[in-house]
């Protein structure tokens, strides 16, 4: 079901003609200051993988891959990626990279699951990274440090965006909040977590939310996440568990908080067969990427993503990620679009 936020008093900042500017401006400067605060090297990477292996992501566990049969492999079934998250971990391995040395990519999926609106799209396109740690990086310190570096990106960037068109004035506060899910549970106990989220980006501009995808004090978690990639169990923030969490920024312009980038330091095997475990998905340690991990084959990491669409969405204060993206919406979408001044590309 889709549903779309009709902004209050909404006027593009930008035509048509300095918004696809913007776009492409914002891309080039940020992947460069992103590969320069991470030593991270570009590669690239795949549209689709075999169906079966344990590669693709699952998310939440709940969304359909988009899938195809190969004519000259016999019919076995490739699926369009969901993100790349094991993919980047394999190719980690294969280029042998050293700690303190990672990769990023383009990372182009198609999400037929989304409910469409103005922050989802069919269509999702992300700069996906990830980069060798040692054991001793595998805590929260090094988790907020790497935050706190891709944050330094962002800010540069949008300094940058300012410079091209002062009309857009810079909003990104100069510090990022940090806080736990279950903190920010006791913090607001009466609200849903999308409401918590919403309180906590509002007041703060710049928030990340460390522990997504464990049991929260109420035996919920505050979102799904798969458990064979991001650690969620291990102590972290004042020893509550989980060292991963979503980087929120506050969109001004629809008045709500807006997720920029899921990350996280990546499961070793003990803590991959603990999760597999509480999520009832041990059948998976048979997979091809399992099997690698658990053999010891696959370097430890920290990695995530980050929305491309969305960045240039928020730089740009645009209302709907499809002013900044091609893809496809609902007629009554594009038509309460257009009657407030929204151009859908």
């Amino acid at each position: 079901m889709s549903y779309f936020i009709k902004p209050t008093h909404y006027r593009p900042l930008l035509d048509m003609r300095q918004t696809e500017q913007g776009i492409k401006q914002i891309k080039d400067f940020f992947q460069v200051n992103l590969s320069s605060e991470l030593h991270l090297r570009r590669v690239t990477a795949p549209l689709f993988v075999l169906k079966g292996m344990g590669i693709n992501d699952d998310l939440n566990g709940v969304e359909h891959a988009v899938s195809f049969p190969i004519k000259d492999l016999g019919g076995a079934q490739a699926e369009v990626v969901h993100s790349l998250a094991k993919w980047k971990r394999l190719t980690l391995a294969e280029y042998k990279i050293e700690p303190d040395y990672g990769i990023y990519t383009d990372m182009n999926a198609i999400r037929a699951d989304e409910e469409l609106g103005n922050l989802h799209s069919l269509y999702v396109d992300q700069w996906d990274w990830e980069r060798v740690i040692t054991p001793e990086e595998r805590n929260v310190e090094f988790l907020k440090e790497v935050v706190t570096r891709i944050y330094a990106a962002m800010r540069r960037t949008e300094y940058m965006v300012f410079e091209n068109y002062p009309e857009i004035t810079p909003l990104l506060p100069k510090k990022l909040h940090f806080i736990h899910a279950e903190e920010l549970r006791q913090l607001y106990p009466d609200m849903t977590p999308k409401e918590r989220e919403n309180a906590i980006t509002k007041k703060f501009g710049a928030v990340f939310i460390i522990g997504i995808g464990c049991p929260l004090g109420d035996g919920k978690p505050h979102d799904g996440r798969a458990p064979d990639y991001d650690d969620y169990t291990s102590p972290g923030l004042n020893d509550l568990p989980g060292l991963n969490g979503d980087l929120m920024l506050w969109n001004c312009v629809l008045q709500c908080a807006f997720e920029i980038s899921s990350m996280g330091i990546r499961v070793n095997k003990e803590v991959m067969l603990k999760q597999l475990k509480a999520a009832g998905k041990e059948e998976r340690k048979s997979l091809y990427f399992h099997k690698k991990l658990l053999a010891d084959e696959l370097p430890l990491s920290i990695g995530g993503g980050i929305g491309q669409s969305r960045l240039c969405m928020y730089y740009l204060r645009k209302a709907h990620v499809g002013e900044i993206q091609a893809s496809i919406w609902p007629d009554d979408m594009r038509k309460e679009c257009a009657a407030e001044g929204i151009h859908l590309i």
